[in-house]
C-alpha cells in the first residue's frame, strides 16, 4: 500500500472537519486547481503544495468552512423567496446571505474565523475592487459584503480591497450604516436577516418593495412585446447600471450550490479572476460584463425548469484510472498512422505563429544599423544622416484557447473518435507553441430528462417549463495543466455511457464564461460539434426550435459583443448555418489543410484587428 502523504493526511482531515462543521457526513471534499465551489455535498478547495504550506492550508480551510457553514446555516427555499429582481440587488443579496453565515462561524470558532479571513484575502486578491481606479469601477456587492462583515465580525477589510472599499464607504455608511447595526442582531435568524437585508438594498436604492417590482414588471413586460430580439441597444443600456454588478455575484456566493447549476457555480466562481483585461480585440463593440447565462438579455427568452440536478465534473472524476488509461491506450490506437500528420500540422502552424514575433525594421533613420540597401546613397552623399535602419519587435498577444467538444450521443463512433483526436493534436500543437489550452465536453447526465424531468412531473407538469435535462459539463483539461498530465483523459469520450444529449447554447455560455475571466490577451474559443442540439425531453413540452433559437441568439451575442474569437469545427456537419466562422471536416486526414488556415486566420493579428 502507498505510504500517505502529507497532502493525503491534510484531506482526510479538512474532509472530517467539513462533515462535523456541516453536520452532514456524507459530504466529500476534493481538490481544484481551478476556482472552488460546491455543489450540495461535494467541495472543490483550492490544491495546496505537496508540503501543505502552512497559508494556502488556511486559505482550503477557509472555502471548505464556507462551504460547510452554508449547508448547516442556510435555506435555499427562505432565501429564494425574498430573492430581488433586479441583478444587481440579486448580486448583494446573495452575497449578504453568505457574509451571514460565515459571521456565525467566525464569532464562535477562533479558528474558523482565522481561516475565513484567508479566504476572503484570496478572494480579494482576484476581484476587480483590487483594481479599481474610480468609485464606478468598485463592484458594489463586494464593497457592501466586506463593509458587512467588518461590522458583524470585527474583521478588517483586506488589504487588497481596502482602497476600493473606500472609495465607496462614505455613500454605503450614509445609507445603510443603520442597517448594519440592525443586522447584527439577527445572525441567527435566516428568515429576519433576509427581510433586514432588503430594507437595506431599498435605502440604497438598489430594489424596490415588492408591490412596486411587480407593478414595473407588468409595465415592462407590455412595453417589451414585439421588442426585436436583435435590438442590442436596449440590451447594452440595461447592463450598464453597475458594470460589475453580476460578476460579484459568483465571486461572493462561491459554493452556494443547491438550486443553482454547477456551469453557474462554475463560472460563478472562476468571475474572481476574470476580468483583469476587459479590452477586446481593436475595432470590436465594447464587451459588457461577464454575466452567467440567466442575466443575459431577456431578449434570449430562455429558461430552465431546474438547475439543482447539473454539474461541472473532471473527467477524472467519471472514470477510475485504470478504465481511463485502458481507454486511453484506444485512442491511440486510432492515432496510429497520423503522427505524419501531426507533425506536419505542429510544424506548419509554428511557423506561422512564429512568423508573427518576426522582427520587422523601420527604415530612415538617423541612427541604428547601416541599411545596406542604401548604400548607393552613402557613397554619394556620405553626409546624409537618414541611412540607418532600426529593428522593431513585432508584438504578439498572450493567447489561451478552448476547445468546446460536442459528447451528445449523435457523436457516437468516429465523429467522436476524430473529436478526441482533434483535441489531441491541437492541444499537443498549440502547447508546441507556447499556447494555452483548455479542453471540455458537455452533454446531459440522462436521457430524456433525468432528475429535472421527474421533478417536473411531480410537480403537476407546469405547461412550458424550458430547458428540462440535467445537464453535465466535462474538464477533461485546465489550461494551465500541461497536455501530457491531461492526455488519458480525452480517452473518457470513448466511454460507452458517457454521449447522451447535448445543449450547446447553456454549454457555449460556459466555456464563455470560463474564458473571458482568463487575462490572457487574445482569448478563442472554438467549437467541436455535430451543429445540432438535441434533447427530447426539453423539445417535447416546449417549441420546437427551442434549444437551437437560444444556441443562435448565444452566438450572435458572444460574435457581436465579445471579445473572445468564436469559431467551429463541424464534424461531418455543416456549422456554417450557426457560425460567422466555421470549418467543416470529414476526417482526422484533413486536418492539416483545413484546422491550420482556421487557426492561423484566428491568430493573424492584422486581420483579427480589422474585424
Amino acid at each position: 500500500m502507498a505510504e500517505e502523504t502529507p497532502l493525503d493526511r491534510f484531506k482526510q482531515a479538512l474532509t472530517g472537519a467539513a462533515r462535523a462543521i456541516a453536520r452532514e457526513p456524507e459530504v466529500e471534499v476534493a481538490w481544484s486547481a481551478d476556482s472552488p465551489s460546491s455543489a450540495g455535498k461535494n467541495f472543490r478547495v483550492p490544491l495546496p503544495g505537496r508540503d501543505v504550506p502552512r497559508e494556502q492550508a488556511q486559505e482550503a480551510r477557509g472555502f471548505a468552512d464556507s462551504f460547510s457553514l452554508r449547508l448547516r446555516h442556510h435555506d435555499e427555499a427562505t432565501h429564494a423567496a425574498g430573492m430581488p429582481a433586479e441583478p444587481l440587488a440579486r448580486a448583494c443579496y446573495d452575497a449578504i446571505e453568505q457574509v451571514r453565515y460565515e459571521a456565525l462561524g467566525a464569532n464562535n470558532f477562533p479558528g474558523m474565523r482565522t481561516n475565513l479571513g484567508h479566504s476572503a484575502n484570496m478572494r480579494a486578491a482576484s476581484d476587480p475592487i483590487a483594481r479599481a481606479q474610480t468609485a464606478e469601477d468598485v463592484p458594489v456587492a463586494t464593497a457592501l459584503s466586506l463593509m458587512l462583515r467588518e461590522q458583524l465580525t470585527g474583521q478588517e477589510i483586506p488589504q487588497a480591497a481596502r482602497r476600493g472599499v473606500d472609495m465607496v464607504r462614505e455613500w454605503i455608511e450614509e445609507k445603510a450604516g443603520g442597517d448594519m447595526a440592525s443586522l447584527a442582531l439577527s445572525l441567527d435568524d435566516q428568515r429576519a436577516f433576509q427581510n433586514l437585508a432588503l430594507d437595506m438594498l431599498r435605502h440604497l436604492d438598489l430594489t424596490q418593495p415588492q408591490d412596486q417590482q411587480d407593478s414595473t414588471e407588468n409595465d415592462e413586460g407590455e412595453d417589451e412585446d414585439g421588442q426585436d430580439e436583435d435590438d442590442t441597444d436596449g440590451e447594452d443600456e440595461g447592463a450598464e447600471g453597475d458594470p460589475q454588478s453580476a460578476e460579484m455575484a459568483g465571486e461572493l456566493a462561491e459554493g452556494e450550490g443547491e438550486g443553482e447549476t454547477d456551469s453557474e457555480v462554475e463560472a460563478d466562481g472562476e468571475m474572481e479572476e476574470g476580468e483583469a483585461s476587459d479590452e477586446g480585440e481593436e475595432g470590436m463593440m465594447p464587451v459588457r460584463p461577464n454575466r452567467p447565462w440567466t442575466e443575459l438579455p431577456e431578449g434570449f427568452d430562455y429558461k430552465t425548469y431546474t438547475t439543482q440536478f447539473d454539474e461541472v465534473v473532471e473527467a477524472q472524476d467519471l472514470c477510475d484510472t485504470e478504465e481511463l488509461n485502458r481507454l486511453r491506450t484506444y485512442l491511440d490506437s486510432q492515432l496510429t498512422g497520423l503522427q505524419g500528420v501531426v507533425t506536419r500540422l505542429a510544424n506548419r502552424l509554428q511557423r506561422r505563429l512564429m512568423a508573427q514575433q518576426n522582427r520587422s525594421w523601420d527604415f530612415d533613420q538617423e541612427e541604428g544599423v547601416l541599411d545596406t540597401s542604401r548604400l548607393a546613397r552613402v557613397v554619394v552623399s556620405p553626409a546624409h544622416a537618414l541611412n540607418y535602419k532600426v529593428v522593431r519587435e513585432q508584438e504578439f498577444k498572450d493567447t489561451v484557447v478552448t476547445l468546446l467538444i460536442d459528447n451528445s450521443g449523435s457523436m457516437r463512433g468516429r465523429p467522436i473518435s476524430i473529436a478526441a483526436i482533434s483535441a489531441d493534436i491541437l492541444a499537443r500543437t498549440l502547447e508546441r507553441c507556447g499556447v494555452k489550452v483548455e479542453i471540455l465536453g458537455f452533454t446531459t447526465r440522462a436521457w430524456k430528462g433525468g432528475q429535472s424531468r421527474e421533478k417536473w412531473l411531480a410537480d403537476g407538469k407546469l405547461p412550458q417549463p424550458g430547458r428540462l435535462n440535467d445537464l453535465r459539463h466535462i474538464i477533461y483539461k485546465q489550461a494551465d495543466e500541461p497536455w501530457r498530465r491531461a492526455r488519458r483523459n480525452l480517452g473518457l469520450m470513448m466511454r460507452e455511457g458517457i454521449l447522451k444529449e447535448n445543449i450547446d447554447g447553456e454549454a457555449l455560455l460556459w466555456a464563455h464564461d470560463r474564458l473571458v475571466r482568463r487575462t490572457e490577451e487574445r482569448r478563442i474559443l472554438m467549437v467541436i460539434s455535430d451543429g445540432a442540439p438535441v434533447d427530447d425531453s426539453t423539445l417535447s413540452v416546449n417549441s420546437a426550435g427551442y434549444l437551437e433559437s437560444h444556441l443562435r441568439k448565444v452566438i450572435d451575442w458572444i460574435e457581436r459583443q465579445s471579445p473572445v474569437q468564436l469559431a467551429a469545427i463541424g464534424i461531418g456537419h455543416d456549422v456554417t448555418r450557426y457560425y460567422k466562422r466555421s470549418v467543416t471536416i470529414m476526417d482526422v486526414e484533413q486536418l492539416g489543410g483545413t484546422i491550420i488556415e482556421q487557426l492561423a486566420d484566428l491568430f493573424d493579428i492584422d486581420k483579427g484587428r480589422k474585424r
